[in-house]
């Protein structure tokens, strides 16, 4: 009687399963430490830890599948996309692989709209002018969208203070991450690798799950991902 009256505590027929029970089932799915090994090799290449990566494979064996030096020259590209070094790291981008550029006008546009940015962050009014009318304005006039991106970003010179300035967004470290993840992106595409990890996704497919579980019964929940904890639902 009390566990029937547990099962249906919730006033709804959705079935309880107890800590002992949910673990039992999780110790009968069979994983492999290779396949658990390649998800860990794949978050370090593509996050580009190369040190990490290096470490990784002679400790467990797991082969990367690109070549680890390559890592090194990505990061010095994202790297300088942080640091508002733009001009340098089209160099490298084109040291690494001319055709990235080539191949995506759009990525070409924002690294360029980058550099305008910076410009305008410097106070190099003048050169930012006239680098928008000769690098940016001939694109914008075949993209209407790449239009309006400029003149958004030309809008920043119209403001004294940018504090103020209903665009001043683009001034934030965030525009530079942004620009410095679709470059990286763009590279790790180019070496036919994925553009992000398998790691966030398996993780976003967890908590989805959970959520679906979660109409149909009450069961020990992963509420903390940086733990892994699975939550007693009698406690939770």
């Amino acid at each position: 009687m009390a566990q029937m009256s547990m099962l249906f505590s919730m006033g709804s027929s959705k079935k309880v399963i107890t800590k002992e029970e949910w673990e039992k089932r999780l110790n009968d799915v069979k994983i492999r430490k290779e396949d658990m090994n390649k998800l860990v090799m794949n978050f370090l290449v593509t996050e580009g830890y190369v040190d990490a990566a290096e470490k990784f494979r002679m400790e467990s064996g797991t082969e990367p599948d690109i070549d680890l030096t390559t890592i090194t020259d990505r990061m010095a590209v994202k790297k300088a996309v942080q640091c508002g070094n733009v001009e340098d790291a089209i160099e490298k981008v084109n040291d690494l692989n001319p055709e990235i550029l080539d191949t995506n006008p759009q990525l070409f546009f924002h690294l360029q709209q980058q550099r305008l940015i910076e410009l305008i962050r410097n106070g190099k009014v003048e050169e930012a002018l006239e680098f928008a009318q000769e690098e940016l304005a001939p694109r914008g006039e075949e993209n209407q969208s790449f239009l309006e991106e400029l003149e958004r970003t030309v809008a920043l010179l119209a403001f004294e203070d940018v504090s103020n300035c209903p665009v001043g967004d683009l001034l934030d470290m965030s525009q530079r991450l942004k620009t410095a993840s679709e470059v990286n992106a763009a590279i790790l595409t180019s070496q036919s690798h994925e553009k992000d990890p398998k790691l966030p996704s398996l993780l976003k497919m967890l908590v989805w799950a959970q959520n679906q579980l979660d109409e149909k019964a009450v069961y020990p929940r992963i509420n903390d991902l940086s733990t892994a904890k699975l939550e007693d639902p009698s406690i939770s």
